[in-house]
């Protein structure tokens, strides 16, 4: 190892980078100069021959300091058993120095190891149990201002956006029609098919009438109808929000003194309102279309017959229950869509995440409503 006292000979200019010992002080170590990656050869050599000297480091003479100058200091303090103040580090350099300190401190708690695979089963189940609760309470209550603003424009109705109304009306309904008329038609036709193929056991191929009846008059008008809006319309209601919030114009909607309930919400929900039960009629329809043509074409079912055992089977009852349900369907397809575009955040992911969770939610949301109304109206007796 070099001499000490050779180590304080030629001191350098205060610009250059040095480590030197002072004799006399008790093993005193004196950081002079630019502590940055030029110096680091420089650098490393002299603590390398010094730090076992060294009982304490100065370190006010430094000028200018870097990750790599930090690092060298770092293996000073450590010599030394000092911290930057101790030393006199200027306060420019404490947070490089703690920083890269932080960085090469092994001294951090160990990573948790991974929880048990039931144990993360179980979380979660629960997160999602919350989530899905507080998914709920929050429709609920923007279910409730949305009912307030529907009734301040009954109250008021300047208030309705009537040009709006009517082309959400066009897109919601209008262009859904051929696509309906289509799924609906094939459904009926694989239900007639499906109730053949267990009636001709029996000898009942006439009941395939009175099965493709009740199944889309009750049901199936209603509920196809939803289906096909939820991901068709609901997606369109968060994409078009959602995109509205990225572009800020939401907020030059509150800025303008307007309300986005009445601007945007209601509007769209008084479209689906009116459409989706003319929708579902359209698809009761076509299901019974279907399933003329499968009577026709396979049973040997005449026209006359089946029109006459149609007749016979629908009652303004039966009706009516398929009917109640589409207001129902419209109201949370609708709300849901909504509010999943009001509560996208500022990125085009979070765009993505809130139009899947809109058409998910409201597709639940019309099959739980609709289990739920066909056990009520089986313990009514209808």
């Amino acid at each position: 190892m070099s001499d000490p006292a050779q180590m304080t000979e030629g001191r350098k200019d205060d610009n250059e980078a040095d480590l030197v010992w002072e004799r006399g002080t008790e093993g005193l170590l004196l950081a002079t100069g630019d502590w940055v990656l030029d110096n680091v050869e420089l650098l490393s050599d002299r603590v390398d021959a010094l730090a076992g000297l060294a009982s304490g480091l100065d370190a006010s003479g430094i000028s200018r300091l870097d990750a790599s100058g930090a690092l060298l200091l770092e293996r000073l303090f450590h010599r030394t058993g000092q911290g930057p103040t101790a030393a006199g580090l200027r306060q420019q350099w404490r947070t490089l120095f703690e920083a890269v300190d932080f960085a090469c401190d092994d001294t951090h708690e160990p990573a948790p190891a991974s929880e048990a695979p039931w144990r993360q089963i179980l979380e979660r189940m629960g997160r999602s149990t919350v989530e899905v609760v507080h998914s709920t309470h929050e429709l609920l209550g923007f279910l409730g201002i949305t009912v307030h603003r529907l009734l301040r424009t009954v109250v008021q109705p300047r208030r309705l956006r009537l040009t709006s109304t009517v082309y959400h009306m066009e897109r919601t309904g209008l262009d859904a029609v051929p696509l309906l008329i289509l799924l609906s038609s094939l459904v009926g036709a694989v239900v007639a098919f499906l109730g053949a193929t267990v009636l001709r056991n029996f000898g009942a191929e006439l009941f395939v009438i009175d099965l493709v009846t009740f199944a889309f008059v009750r049901e199936f008008g209603a509920l196809l109808t939803a289906i096909l809006l939820a991901g068709r319309t609901a997606s369109a209601f968060c994409a078009q929000i959602g995109m509205m919030k990225l572009r800020e114009e939401i907020d030059a909607i509150r800025t303008l003194g307007l309300d986005e309930i009445e601007v945007l919400v209601l509007p769209r929900l008084i479209a689906l309102l009116i459409t989706l039960p003319l929708l579902a009629f359209v698809a009761t329809i076509s299901g019974l279309f279907g399933g003329l043509i499968v009577s026709v074409v396979s049973l040997d079912i005449n026209l006359v017959m089946f029109l006459d055992r149609v007749e016979q089977t629908v009652t303004l009852k039966h009706y009516l229950v398929g009917m109640i349900k589409a207001p129902m369907f419209a109201a949370v397809i609708a709300l849901i869509g909504c509010l999943e575009g009001l509560r996208v955040s500022g990125t085009a992911q979070s765009l993505g995440e809130h139009t899947t969770l809109a058409v998910v939610r409201s597709l639940t949301m019309v099959i739980v409503l609709n289990a739920l109304a066909a056990v009520y109206f089986m313990e009514l007796g209808w």
